[in-house]
């Protein structure tokens, strides 16, 4: 595959979707053909189990029927966007990938780190980010900025400590594939030390 992808993780209210809509306008303007998409969703089945995984409605769900359904979203969100769009030699810049799963429901939920992400490898054929961007924020922080709360936000501020301890570890088991940024810093600063990264990196290619 001849395209690039990148992934935004990090805990609630870290800023994702501005940093993603900055980076792929400056990479747009740098000529690349971008996509932009996000987990769960991107496809019409993974939007409809999107609906299930974050809706109030569904509150309760059981740990691992969770963890299958955030899998089988993005085994088909990978079949269908992420890996046709890096065959074109696209710039695929996604919101939540693997990571979100084993911080979340392998950390968060419990269930086991390398169990988590094992099944989602299967289920994406072992596709790995090019560069995971983790925006690292006190979830005390991140959390006061949203007025409703989905189902996952809505679990304790503990749960939430969980999994950001989990991106940072994560991080750091692989320096060379990610990049962690204080999600504090002005949004403009952080867009501009992103980018630097990304040109680095499909320069090198």
């Amino acid at each position: 595959m001849t395209g690039y992808f990148i992934v935004f993780e990090g805990g609630e209210g870290a800023g994702k979707s501005t940093q993603e809509s900055l980076l792929a306008a400056a990479l747009t303007d740098h000529g690349r053909s971008v996509l932009r998409t996000r987990e769960p969703g991107g496809t019409p089945a993974g939007e409809a189990i999107r609906h299930v995984l974050l809706s109030p409605e569904f509150d309760g769900l059981d740990a691992r029927a969770e963890a299958l359904l955030f899998a089988a979203a993005r085994g088909e969100h990978v079949a269908r966007v992420i890996r046709p769009a890096l065959e074109r030699g696209e710039v695929v810049v996604c919101d939540r990938y693997i990571d979100s799963s084993v911080a979340y429901q392998g950390f968060g939920r419990g269930l086991g780190p390398k169990r988590v992400r094992d099944l989602s490898l299967w289920a994406t054929s072992d596709l790995v980010p090019d560069l995971t961007v983790v925006l690292d924020v006190d979830p005390v922080v991140g959390l006061a900025r949203f007025d409703q709360r989905d189902r996952l936000e809505a679990e304790p501020v503990e749960y939430h400590q969980d999994v950001r301890a989990a991106f940072l570890s994560l991080a750091e088991s692989d320096p060379d594939r990610y990049l962690v940024v204080d999600a504090r810093r002005g949004a403009d600063e952080i867009a501009a030390d992103i980018l630097e990264r990304v040109l680095l990196d499909l320069d090198a290619s």
